[in-house]
């Protein structure tokens, strides 16, 4: 087997145990590795969302199946998530990837910040607060597509912030992301068809390595503390997305 598809294959797996754990940062980590070895922004987030358009509905399923789900809190986020995304999505296509590519990398890198900072604060007084769904939803959609990752880290960080059970804001974060990352992937499909092909490696290895590590992640939040692996994950990007930066600007 190349080679190449087996280093994106772990990527997948890692990027997957981290997201199903955490409600967050597939996305982000698989972007954050992907812009750092030089794939163009909108082809980056492209091969994201069409690999994580699968491992979404495993992770999905995972969670529902083990009653991490909160059915409220999930129809609530859909449909704003999903017209963020295709709009972040048509933009992005639109955009020079050069030109937009160290402003991206900005973004993960107040992504990586974030998850960080979520990791070292004390837990807060459990508290069910709804509010504003639909403005956080589009926003999460929107800069998912934009930075080919962030509807976990922008949706999941907000609500367990504001004190939400976080067992079930991460799984109702993963299994809405389907539906968001869906409709991403049908609009890179649409615009970046040919472009997509010839990146079927990454693709390949995104959605397998996704795929395996899902339902084993699923299990994770459900059982295991995970402030030590969102700290990892955060220095991770920040560390990777800094990189990226200071390549473009050198």
């Amino acid at each position: 087997m190349d080679l190449t598809i087996l280093l994106y294959l772990l990527v997948g797996f890692l990027a997957q145990v981290i997201d199903g754990a955490l409600g967050m940062a597939y996305g982000v980590s698989s972007n954050t590795f992907l812009l750092s070895v030089g794939v163009p922004p909108a082809l980056a987030s492209a091969s994201v969302h069409v690999a994580e358009t699968f491992t979404t509905a495993v992770s999905g399923v995972s969670h529902w199946r083990l009653g991490n789900v909160d059915k409220e809190l999930f129809k609530k986020l859909i449909l704003p998530g999903v017209l963020g995304a295709i709009l972040g999505a048509y933009i992005l296509t639109q955009i020079d990837g050069n030109v937009i590519k160290p402003y991206i990398s900005a973004y993960l890198l107040v992504m990586g910040i974030l998850i960080l900072v979520k990791a070292l604060r004390k837990n807060h007084a459990e508290k069910q607060v709804n509010d504003h769904i639909s403005i956080l939803g589009i926003t999460g959609g929107f800069f998912d597509a934009i930075g080919g990752g962030g509807w976990g880290p922008i949706v999941t960080t907000t609500l367990v912030a504001r004190g939400n059970n976080p067992r079930y804001t991460i799984g109702s974060v993963n299994l809405s992301e389907f539906f968001v990352t869906f409709a991403q992937s049908v609009v890179f499909i649409f615009t970046l068809s040919s472009d997509l092909l010839s990146n079927w490696q990454v693709i390949v290895g995104l959605l397998v390595g996704g795929v395996i590590a899902a339902p084993f992640a699923a299990l994770v939040t459900k059982r295991m503390p995970i402030r030590v692996l969102m700290g990892m994950v955060g220095l991770l990007i920040i560390g990777l997305s800094i990189r990226t930066i200071l390549q473009v600007v050198l």
